[in-house]
């Protein structure tokens, strides 16, 4: 049984993380919730995310919007902040890996790519960055994918979000670090969701896997929620605008 840190400065802290209701984003929520964080999230997935934060309990509030709609982002956003106070960590973790064809996209499905990929990332930052400065600052973490590191195929519209997802952590870390505001990206490998196990996993894939590794397990949701429990805590505080990977070492 591996017995995890506590991060002080996680408690009571406001914290809002997209894509909150099921796999890697469920599992950053429960880490924050047992940090006394105070715990809200967004997912189109009423159901779900209604199940979960009846789960957890106190501190932790639910808003149902879909990311990519920017007016029921915003909408939510300022619902949870009433709740919980100004946003001093911020999570973008939504996303769908959905795999594709290039021969087959059109203008209408990489323009819906992008936006439930990369688009809301942004513009939750920008919902949430003037009462995070106003607050004495924060950190936001993004959720970047080793995917395209990988020139991994049968995706390039969610590929070239995911790459875009660091380039946004770069550019905004320079123009929020006056205010205090850190802003990095999680870069996770092969995540074994259960959407992951269901859809893609097989005996054989997890054996090529395994061997691109450096370690030879595959890789629990848990260890990406405890990165991002670190780059949201006063611990990091000198780190901005890095790339931070989850991926056992595979290359």
């Amino acid at each position: 049984m591996v017995e995890f840190a506590t991060y002080p400065s996680l408690a009571g802290r406001p914290v809002l993380v997209t894509g909150g209701a099921s796999g890697i984003g469920a599992e950053i929520v429960r880490a924050f919730a047992a940090q006394g964080a105070k715990v809200g999230f967004i997912d189109r997935d009423a159901r779900t995310g209604q199940a979960l934060a009846a789960d957890l309990g106190d501190g932790v509030t639910f808003a149902e919007a879909d990311l990519t709609d920017i007016a029921a982002l915003r909408s939510a956003v300022a619902t949870l902040e009433a709740a919980n106070g100004p946003t001093r960590v911020l999570v973008n973790n939504a996303a769908h890996d959905d795999r594709h064809d290039w021969r087959a996209v059109t203008p209408d499905y990489w323009d819906e790519r992008m936006r439930t990929n990369l688009r809301h990332a942004f513009f939750a930052i920008q919902a949430v960055a003037p009462g995070m400065a106003e607050a004495g600052g924060g950190s936001i973490v993004n959720m970047g994918s080793n995917s395209w590191h990988e020139s991994v195929g049968n995706f390039p519209a969610y590929a070239t979000a995911k790459a875009g997802m660091e380039g946004l952590t770069r550019t905004m870390a320079r123009d929020l670090g006056p205010d205090h505001i850190r802003v990095n990206t999680v870069v996770p490998g092969w995540i074994m969701t259960e959407r992951q196990k269901t859809l893609w996993l097989t005996p054989e894939g997890e054996a090529r896997h395994k061997e691109s590794q450096c370690l030879p397990e595959m890789i629990d949701p848990v260890w990406v929620a405890r990165m991002v429990l670190f780059l949201a805590s006063e611990d990091s505080r000198m780190c901005t605008a890095g790339s931070f990977n989850v991926t056992a070492g595979s290359m």
